[in-house]
């Protein structure tokens, strides 16, 4: 079996030059309009008919001017985006209450067969020249957009010979307790081009240090940022063929561990307590390896032709991503017979692909045509294991091939029309295994399963129309499905019957309903979309309370909501926005609510960017995360991720100065009010360990070279 894959995304090669330098944030102005995401080609937004944010390279770096965080980033930007958990993982940071496919340039970083929620933090923000966020279920990829889609935009030359590099160095520390807080930074990006050939490179070192709480207490260490190093290499190199045609290869290498010398306290929210941790004084390592991705590698070799056939658009590539995550130490993992007294897991996963995409264009009488239509080939390669060699979730063996097709129509200039189709053949081949023994209230039987061959086959379905001739209102509707093998590996390794032939492992169809508007006026610009997103099985997981085991629901359920932004043009020198979420959903089985692994509370974000001279800038955000209660407590306790969510804010404060234009100096405060908190999800998950306080007050400082 030839383990190749091959989807095609005509990746819109953007011209944008290293940061901050006045080329970059004049383009990110020519190009805020054009998104490349939602159809694979590039396209512009008011052509869309669905939510998208785009978060460009100059809210990247002011918000970076606070932390480096992509959860917060993300969270403060992206309405329907769920706040950060203030962790290294996204469990519980959901995109309209759904899991979202993380890509690099559009090649897959999720792991849908075994969701570690861990893509986001993916790949270091230095290398991202911007965000594209399309949400609500979609085909366009494949597999694991259930929520919709996030993409990020590695950086490109510029579009002139010569050469450019910037220098960032920074380092940032607690303002509630300096000591062991001290973190550091530095990267660097160079880019040049001379004649037909174009490089980017860049290499990102962080240490985030021991982050601290409002009271000066180190963060638990579950999923913990504490003592966080991250290490990445980023290269892109191009080669222009013809005037028509270019040949370009993309490497990026991500690797980001917990260092700290710490040992957790780890409490609940049932006992009142915060988790925590204090310095490890007694000499002797603890248990367990570091937590994190020790390694995610992406390749990608792209082939593009602006005319392979007449007015047709021809993008192909062929890709590699391999990566390691490592999640916590545990004792549920313990196994007296063995001498062990824990674990911790660890999911690798390998995906192979090529992927071949045309884009054909028409014009008739008064109305513009485009189809977009290839061919997807994936191999993905899944297993967890315990790093001690034990098996937790077998081996998946994915092969999945898919023909899609995309059309588009611009009518009069005014109406626009699309449609589309995917069908999905999917095959993955599941070993023979053994359950592993956990150990929660109680210890799992072992039980013997005989492996054999998972078989999906799918089509799905889109249709959207948009309005454009009025600028101050632009409406949309549209109708999308997303296929979604819901966490296979979750549902075989709590097997418990003898062979994979008589486990429920069928896959949901998302069907997402959307109508929405955006438009400006004078110094404004708004966005509004309301949409249901329906499945005939769920995706989200419930604690079973008698043995604290987490399986995955599998009836069927319905998540609602709306969503809100608003950006103004204060002044010449004052820019505002805000936006606001909200949704909720149910088992419409039961008609009970969905609980917080799944539905985000309401949150309020907003902004205001101030320009105090031409050199001198600063920046304010707030997120305020509203409350959520649905669920009584069974028996004294709320179990599962059923706990209800207080409301808290959290205010962050950056301002930078360009000293000439080769150097420049910055400085934020992330929780610049010294919140005392508990993320949304530190109060809904109930497990030990899980309510980690929220990042007290917290000082970055930073400068950039340019040359």
């Amino acid at each position: 079996m030839i383990k190749t894959s091959l989807t095609l995304t005509a990746l819109f090669v953007s011209t944008a030059v290293l940061a901050d330098s006045p080329a970059p944030a004049q383009q990110a102005k020519d190009m805020e309009r054009i998104i490349v995401t939602g159809s694979r080609v590039e396209e512009r937004i008011d052509e869309v008919t669905a939510s998208v944010v785009i978060v460009d390279q100059q809210a990247l770096l002011r918000n970076m001017e606070v932390t480096n965080e992509l959860q917060s980033i993300l969270a403060i930007q992206v309405p329907g985006m769920g706040p950060n958990t203030g962790t290294n993982s996204s469990s519980g940071q959901n995109l309209r209450g759904r899991s979202a496919l993380v890509l690099i340039d559009g090649l897959p970083q999720s792991t849908p067969l075994r969701n570690g929620r861990l893509a986001i933090r993916s790949l270091d923000p230095s290398v991202i020249e911007r965000v594209e966020v399309i949400k609500g279920a979609t085909s366009i990829y494949g597999n694991g957009a259930a929520g919709g889609i996030i993409n990020y935009i590695t950086k490109s030359a510029d579009s002139k010979d010569g050469f450019n590099g910037k220098l960032n160095l920074a380092t940032n520390f607690s303002a509630t307790d300096f000591e062991d807080s001290l973190g550091k930074r530095a990267d660097v990006t160079i880019d040049g081009r001379s004649n037909k050939l174009s490089f980017v490179a860049n290499v990102a070192f962080e240490d985030n240090g021991i982050i601290k709480d409002a009271d000066g207490d180190a963060l638990g260490l579950l999923y913990g940022m504490s003592g966080f190093e991250s290490k990445n290499a980023f290269t892109k190199l191009a080669y222009d063929l013809t005037d028509q045609s270019a040949l370009s290869l993309t490497y990026n290498y991500f690797e980001g561990q917990q260092e700290a010398d710490y040992i957790s306290t780890n409490k609940n929210v049932n006992l009142g307590e915060k988790s925590y941790a204090t310095k490890n004084t007694t000499g002797e390592k603890a248990p367990g390896d570091p937590q994190g991705p020790r390694g995610n590698h992406n390749l990608k070799l792209q082939y593009e032709h602006a005319d392979i056939f007449t007015d047709t658009l021809f993008t192909g590539d062929v890709y590699w991503q391999k990566l390691e995550n490592v999640f916590f130490y545990s004792t549920k993992f313990r196994d007296p017979a063995l001498g062990l007294a824990g674990g911790q897991s660890m999911i690798e996963s390998e995906k192979t692909g090529v992927r071949a995409n045309f884009n054909t264009t028409f014009d008739f009488d008064n109305t513009a045509a485009s189809f977009t239509y290839g061919v997807d080939l994936l191999n993905d390669t899944t297993a967890q294991s315990l790093v001690d060699g034990r098996a937790w979730t077998p081996k998946m063996d994915m092969d999945n091939a898919a023909l899609y097709l995309q059309s588009k129509f611009v009518i009069n200039d005014d109406w626009v029309v699309k449609a589309g189709l995917r069908h999905e053949e999917i095959d993955v081949a599941v070993e023979d295994f053994k359950t592993l023994m956990v150990c929660r209230k109680t210890c799992s039987d072992v039980i013997d399963v005989e492996g054999g061959n998972i078989e999906y086959s799918a089509t799905t379905y889109n249709i959207g129309l948009r309005f454009n001739a009025i600028d101050a209102f632009m409406p949309f509707i549209s109708y999308s499905e997303g296929f979604d093998v819901t966490d296979l590996g979750r549902t075989l390794r709590t097997a418990d019957t003898p062979s994979v032939k008589k486990i429920d492992t069928d896959a949901s169809i998302i069907k997402n309903y959307e109508i929405g508007f955006d438009g400006n006026s004078g110094i404004f610009n708004y966005q509004f979309a309301t949409f249901i997103s329906q499945s005939d099985i769920g995706t989200s997981l419930v604690e079973d309370p008698a043995t604290g085991k987490y399986e995955s629901v599998r009836s069927p359920q319905e998540i609602y909501g709306f969503e809100a932004a608003l950006e103004a043009q204060a002044t010449d020198n004052i820019k505002l926005g805000v936006n606001y979420s909200w949704l909720e959903g149910k088992n419409t089985d039961t008609d009970e609510y969905l609980n917080g692994s799944t539905i985000n509370p309401p949150k309020l974000a907003g902004y205001a960017d101030i320009s105090l001279s031409d050199d001198w800038q600063m920046s304010v955000t707030l997120m305020h995360v509203g409350s959520r209660d649905r669920f009584e407590k069974v028996g004294d306790v709320y179990t599962g991720t059923n706990g209800p969510v207080s409301s808290y804010q959290v205010v962050n404060l950056s301002t930078s100065y360009q000293i000439n234009q080769a150097f420049k100096v910055y400085g934020g405060v992330e929780n610049l009010l010294n919140q005392d908190y508990y993320p949304a999800r530190s109060q809904s998950y109930t497990g030990n360990g899980y309510n980690v306080k929220g990042k007290g007050a917290t000082v970055n400082i930073g400068m950039n070279y340019f040359f």
